[in-house]
C-alpha cells in the first residue's frame, strides 16, 4: 500500500480535509485560463499563452458533442456554443496531444511534490449521455497522465489523490455525477472530480437572485459537506458584489470581508473554491473576451485580483492570462 493511502488512514476528519486543500499548489491561488480555446478558428494561441505564464496554471476547455452526418460517428469538440458544425478542434488534439511534451517530461522527472501542473477545468455545453461518456472514455486514454482517488464506499471518507501533473475538475450537473461518479464501483478510480452544489436562491427574477447571492451568508450558499467527488466550489462574481462585475462600485472593506467569508467557508468544510471571471479593459481592448464579465477598467479588476490573492482564491479565473500572472508574481 502507497504510503500516501496508509497516512490517510490515521487522519481524523479535519486533518484529511486540510491535507486535500494543499495538493493544490499547497492551498495558494493558481490563475485559471477562462475559455482558453478558439473561437471560430481565432484566438488559436491561447493554452500556449497560459502555459507560458507558468505553473501551475488552471485551462478551461468548453465541451460540446459533434457527430458526423456521414457517419454517424460523435467526437468531444471544444466550442465555445452547444451548436456544431465539425470545423470545430477536438479535445484530444487541441488540449491533450498540445500538452503532451510538457506531460511526459513532468512523469520522467517525477517531481511530484509540484503536481499537479495543469488544472483542466471541463465547462460542458451540453449534458447529453454520449458525450459525458466520450469524455470518459478519452480520459481513460490518457489515464496515467491524471491525478486520481479511489472510489470509497462512504462518499465523504474522501480518499487522497494518487498525483499525476494533471488534475481534471468538471462543474455540477447530477448527470455528470451519474457518470463519472455513479457509475464508477467501489475501489475503482475517479478520473475527474465535480463541484458542489450551490443552495437555491428563491427569487422572482433572475436579477433578483443575482443580488441576493451576495446577501446571503456563506454557510446558507454552501451547505454539503465534500465527497470523493465534489472537491471544489465554483462561484460567480455575483456571490461577492450585488450585480456583479457590471454594477460593482467601488471596492471597500465590507466586500473584501465577503470574500474572505466565502473562502474561509470553503476551506473550513474542506473544499477549494474559483471564482469567475475577473476580467477589466477599456472599450477597443477586447481580445477576444466579451464583455460579460468585464468590470470596465484594468484598475477595477486589479483591486479584485489582489483581493482574491489575499483572500486564498483557490481558483481565479480571468481572460488577461499575462496581467493576472504579472500581478501573482
Amino acid at each position: 500500500m502507497r504510503f500516501v493511502l496508509s497516512l490517510a488512514l490515521f487522519l481524523v476528519p479535519g486533518q484529511a480535509q486540510n491535507a486535500s486543500l494543499d495538493f493544490l499548489n499547497h492551498n495558494r491561488p493558481v490563475l485559471d485560463a477562462h475559455n482558453c480555446y478558439p473561437y471560430d478558428g481565432k484566438w488559436t494561441d491561447r493554452i500556449g499563452r497560459a502555459l507560458k505564464t507558468g505553473l501551475p496554471v488552471g485551462i478551461e476547455q468548453d465541451l460540446a458533442w459533434y457527430v458526423d452526418p456521414a457517419t454517424g460517428k460523435g467526437r468531444v469538440v471544444v466550442t465555445h456554443t452547444q451548436q456544431t458544425n465539425g470545423a470545430e478542434p477536438t479535445l484530444r488534439d487541441h488540449f491533450f496531444e498540445k500538452v503532451r511534451p510538457l506531460v511526459e517530461k513532468a512523469l520522467a522527472g517525477n517531481d511530484r511534490a509540484g503536481w499537479p501542473l495543469i488544472v483542466l477545468h471541463f465547462d460542458f455545453k451540453d449534458n447529453q449521455e454520449p458525450l459525458l461518456r466520450a469524455v470518459w472514455e478519452l480520459l481513460g486514454q490518457y489515464q496515467g497522465w491524471l491525478t486520481t482517488a479511489i472510489k470509497s464506499a462512504d462518499p465523504h471518507d474522501l480518499t487522497p489523490f494518487d498525483p499525476k501533473p494533471l488534475l481534471v475538475l468538471t462543474e455540477v450537473p447530477d448527470a455528470q455525477e451519474r457518470v463519472f461518479y455513479g457509475d464508477v464501483p467501489v475501489g475503482g478510480r475517479l478520473r475527474l472530480f465535480g463541484s458542489a452544489h450551490t443552495a437555491p436562491v428563491t427569487a422572482a427574477t433572475k436579477a433578483e437572485e443575482n443580488h441576493l447571492l451576495a446577501t446571503l451568508p456563506p454557510e446558507k450558499l454552501l451547505v454539503e459537506a465534500p465527497t470523493t467527488y465534489r472537491r471544489w466550489w465554483n462561484n460567480s462574481w455575483f456571490e461577492v458584489e450585488e450585480g456583479g462585475q457590471h454594477e460593482a462600485g467601488a471596492w471597500t472593506a465590507l466586500d473584501e470581508a465577503r470574500l474572505k467569508a466565502l473562502v474561509d467557508h470553503a476551506h473550513k468544510l474542506g473544499y477549494w473554491i474559483r471564482f469567475y471571471t475577473l476580467d477589466g479593459f477599456a472599450a477597443g481592448q477586447d481580445q477576444g473576451w466579451g464583455n460579460a464579465y468585464n468590470f470596465g477598467s484594468r484598475e477595477a479588476v486589479l483591486l479584485r485580483w489582489q483581493a482574491a490573492l489575499r483572500a486564498g482564491v483557490n481558483l481565479i479565473a480571468s481572460d488577461q492570462y499575462e496581467d493576472l500572472r504579472a500581478v501573482m508574481k
